[in-house]
């Protein structure tokens, strides 16, 4: 009997530079506009063939992060009438309902994977829609980099790499008051004295496609707002950062997790150690991961 085949694919975190909010949608979602950037941290997801789907998420009870990357297989299965299975193993690096994307990624690397295993021979733009009846972020995961994302994350605009060397990022140890749903939640607390146009982020996409700098002041996430309050215990983490000179601080996604952009990679390093080690603080000193995934 011969070995399943089987793929590995990278599934990479996400940040965004950007995220405004420019009102609700009649579907009850909202439209967003966002520069999303990946980062060279992620969770490895390992397809194979198997009669029925099957998912493993490295033996841990993570149901959100399962679900998604089930989602994704079933969406893909009643598209394309396959009749195939999968055994999908995801072995997570990217922390849990942090604000990176995690389970989107997850969810994107599965839909490459199976188009793969299953040699649907879908190209990215199929795969987008139906990456877009997954999650929100799935869309833009699919193939990652730096990119304009708009709508409720199925407008996807990749453009040039944004010009940052590294990224240092921290997952602040919060309570949750409903980890399950914690996007939703966070969603829910939004009212319409957020809302804006999108200027920002569509200056920062300009800047950054004419082959610009990325300056700080560009960055913005209107969730930041009320972070402090979704998040009992994040503003410990942020005034801690603050205590050892980092100035600039921005939300990713829905939260918890904050980045911010070393001037150097020296004092990148230092605040990576001084946070991870000092203050053990879950701390991740990254690069960018550009965009360029094949299909």
């Amino acid at each position: 009997m011969t070995n399943p085949v089987s793929v590995i694919e990278k599934a990479y975190a996400k940040v965004n530079l950007t995220l405004e909010i420019l009102g609700k949608r009649r579907d009850g979602y909202h439209d967003l506009a966002s520069v999303m950037q990946t980062v060279n941290l992620f969770d490895t997801v390992t397809v194979s063939e198997a009669d029925s789907i099957i998912v493993d998420c490295d033996g841990l009870e993570i149901d959100t992060e399962m679900n998604l990357a089930t989602k994704a297989a079933s969406v893909l299965k009643n598209r394309t009438g396959i009749r195939s299975g999968a055994k999908i193993l995801i072995k997570k690096r990217i922390p849990v309902s942090a604000g990176l994307g995690g389970g989107s990624s997850d969810a994107a690397a599965t839909l490459r994977g199976l188009n793969r295993i299953w040699k649907l021979g879908l190209s990215v733009d199929e795969l987008a829609d139906i990456a877009a009846s997954v999650g929100s972020d799935v869309p833009f995961l699919l193939r990652g980099g730096t990119a304009l994302v708009r709508g409720r994350g199925e407008e996807v605009r990749q453009i040039s790499p944004a010009k940052i060397s590294s990224f240092l990022i921290v997952t602040p140890h919060v309570k949750y008051r409903n980890a399950l749903a914690k996007t939703a939640y966070a969603f829910s607390r939004v009212d319409e004295s957020m809302f804006t146009v999108g200027n920002l982020t569509h200056k920062l996409a300009a800047r950054i496609a004419s082959g610009g700098d990325c300056p700080s002041e560009f960055f913005f996430n209107q969730f930041q707002t009320i972070a402090e309050d979704i998040f009992p215990g994040w503003a410990l983490t942020r005034d801690r950062m603050a205590s050892i000179g980092i100035e600039e601080v921005i939300l990713c996604g829905a939260g918890p997790s904050i980045f911010t952009v070393p001037p150097s990679k020296e004092l990148g390093t230092a605040w990576y150690l001084l946070l991870s080690q000092t203050y053990k603080e879950e701390a991740f000193l990254v690069e960018p991961a550009s965009h360029g995934l094949e299909f």
